[in-house]
């Protein structure tokens, strides 16, 4: 596929049409998701992306308590601004906590904790959740606003949250809104109940599980809503040739029976000549409903890895073997 191409096949989102490279480059790790990342690492590896074509760049707040936005915005900074599209998210404000400054951040990130995340899914909370972000990406707006993982605040988004980001969207602060989440069911809810663009899926639509084809995917090709994937590798799982023992899948150690059935499609997927990896990037794209994968980018050599992948020809046969085996949704 032409991932460095013109801004792409898919103009699924509506109000403006928003164009979205189909490959994204995902920003946690420039928040030093795991471990540190330096800025000179994660600026080379904004500067591979740029220069193999990508155009669509995802962050949030949470990504190391805004250090992702702030790096990010570093590095775009400069370039075209009507020549890249910026998603970031709101739900999470980021207080000042100075008393835990000497500490190391507890939700996965290395950085100080020196602010605490605070959920507000409130119309002020939205607003100034934005500002906030603006501010720290250096720009004055984004493409896509997204409420981030609001599961156990459902009510309060379509009540509160959604009409504030439309509020925005009215003003052209942000392009589009939605929602982005590691489950399909309120994904599934925010499409069909209000007037959201877009939504990022991350983990529910994957070579490995198929649940968003249940519900998300058919509600999005019907109200015309686009559907980004993220976690296409299943939180690494998918990652490898071979997945190991010890592989992680939704960010915990994964079954014993998970790790077997992505080695029985590694199997299937070899036996085609392509790795599981490969044919994890071709099989998102399949679907009309998806407008881009966001795939997170730590160093410019995995920028290069990633786009290697996604150039590779996945024969159509082996869907169709995996399916014959139990190993894909027969509704794919």
């Amino acid at each position: 596929m032409g991932i460095g191409s013109a801004l792409n096949r898919h103009q699924l989102i509506r109000r403006p049409a928003i164009g979205l490279t189909e490959l994204g480059f995902g920003a946690a790790q420039g928040g030093n998701l795991y471990r540190a990342t330096s800025d000179e690492e994660f600026e080379a590896a904004a500067e591979a992306a740029w220069a193999a074509g990508i155009r669509y760049f995802d962050t949030a707040p949470h990504y190391g308590l805004g250090l992702s936005e702030r790096r990010l915005g570093a590095a775009l900074r400069g370039r075209p601004r009507a020549d890249f599209a910026v998603s970031t998210k709101v739900g999470r404000l980021l207080v000042p906590s100075p008393q835990t400054a000497h500490q190391r951040d507890s939700e996965g990130f290395d950085v100080a904790a020196d602010h605490r995340r605070v959920w507000d899914f409130s119309r002020d909370g939205i607003l100034r959740s934005v500002e906030s972000s603006l501010e720290r990406l250096g720009l004055d707006h984004v493409e896509i606003a997204y409420l981030h993982d609001p599961d156990d605040h459902g009510d309060q988004a379509v009540a509160e949250a959604i009409p504030a980001l439309i509020e925005l969207r009215d003003q052209g602060v942000v392009g589009a809104i939605g929602a982005g989440m590691n489950q399909s069911a309120m994904l599934t809810r925010f499409v069909r109940e209000t007037d959201i663009d877009v939504v990022m899926c991350a983990g529910r639509f994957t070579l490995l599980e198929q649940g968003a084809l249940a519900d998300l995917l058919p509600a999005a090709a019907e109200r015309a809503v686009g559907v980004v994937i993220a976690g296409v590798y299943n939180s690494g799982l998918l990652a490898s040739d071979r997945p190991p023992a010890d592989s992680t899948y939704d960010y915990q150690q994964a079954p014993r029976r998970v790790v077997e059935r992505a080695n029985a499609i590694a199997d299937v997927c070899a036996a085609h000549g392509v790795t599981l990896p490969e044919a994890a990037l071709a099989f998102v794209w399949r679907h009309p409903a998806v407008v881009s994968t966001v795939v997170g980018m730590r160093t410019a050599e995995q920028v290069h890895e990633t786009l290697r992948r996604a150039r590779v020809t996945v024969p159509d046969e082996l869907w169709a073997e995996l399916r014959a085996a139990g190993l894909l949704d027969s509704a794919d």
